[in-house]
């Protein structure tokens, strides 16, 4: 906010002047000796008083407005009262506090040991293991290694690359690596709508997780195009390592909301979207 817009400096149509605060082009002249004496009188001397104290509430206001800004942004430690307890806020308002600081493999790390923590784990471990990542054996091994606890990790990874089967990622059109054609943009993506604590006590929790998912190819002669998903993913965390670790999980169709009558955008306009929007790294 520039002090023209606050108070119409600059020429602004209807902005104050000079002659607003009473001045009148003419020049004043204070004779030595005489703090008291103007040749045009003393009657004008409150005007002054006037000026005085519009410039320090002027200064006031903005300093007020600075202090309301600054706050906003916050600082990088530490948590507003509002934002740590969610105070005030309707049932489904988004809440929660700083999102954390730590990251393994390119997922958030280091949540809290409570029931925000432990949502804000499930929602960002959705977000993981619906990407695109999962396709390809490295960096799937890599993310169930950072997500789910050790027991849980070992006895996952060969059933999950048996599921990601060369025929079934053709079936993506995919090569046997996980790779798109040439030309083609594989698209993955979970974005999680709502989280819900079903259980939760001390070191254990259980979460739900609905959401709706980006899952297709785009590209010239694609016979699987993007289309989207609503499911509820449920994860049982356990704390471990300073932090939540998936142990098991499981996945519903739903709930799904009736789609919308937006016409189906082109392959071309997936594509450009999918390179130009980058997908989350930390949800709630």
């Amino acid at each position: 906010m520039s002090l023209g817009d606050e108070h119409g400096y600059g020429g602004e149509s209807g902005g104050r002047t000079d002659d607003d605060f009473g001045g009148t082009g003419q020049t004043r002249t204070r004779l030595p000796g005489g703090a008291d004496t103007d040749v045009y009188g003393g009657a004008r001397r409150p005007v002054r008083n006037s000026r005085s104290l519009i410039t320090v509430v002027g200064v006031v206001v903005l300093l007020i407005a600075a202090i309301a800004f600054a706050n906003q942004g916050g600082g990088d430690d530490g948590t507003s009262a509002e934002g740590e307890k969610g105070a005030g806020a309707a049932p489904t308002a988004a809440t929660g506090v700083r999102p954390v600081k730590g990251e393994a493999g390119g997922i958030p790390s280091g949540f809290a040991r409570d029931e925000q923590g432990a949502q804000s784990a499930a929602s960002n471990y959705a977000v993981a293991l619906g990407s695109d990542g999962m396709f390809k054996i490295d960096s799937r091994h890599a993310i169930v290694d950072d997500i789910y606890a050790p027991a849980a990790a070992a006895k996952l990874k060969g059933p999950q690359d048996a599921a990601y089967s060369p025929d079934f990622l053709k079936k993506l059109g995919l090569d046997a690596k996980g790779n798109p054609p040439a030309g083609s943009t594989f698209v993955s993506r979970t974005i999680p709508v709502g989280t819900k604590v079903e259980s939760f006590a001390g070191d254990h929790a259980r979460v739900s997780v609905w959401y709706t998912g980006l899952i297709g190819m785009s590209g010239p002669g694609s016979t699987d195009p993007v289309s989207t998903t609503w499911k509820t993913w449920t994860f049982d965390l356990q704390w471990g390592e300073n932090d939540w670790k998936v142990t098991a999980d499981s996945q519903k169709d739903g709930p799904a909301p009736v789609p919308g009558d937006i016409a189906a955008s082109s392959a071309d306009e997936i594509s450009k979207a999918v390179q130009e929007y980058g997908g989350f790294t930390y949800a709630r």
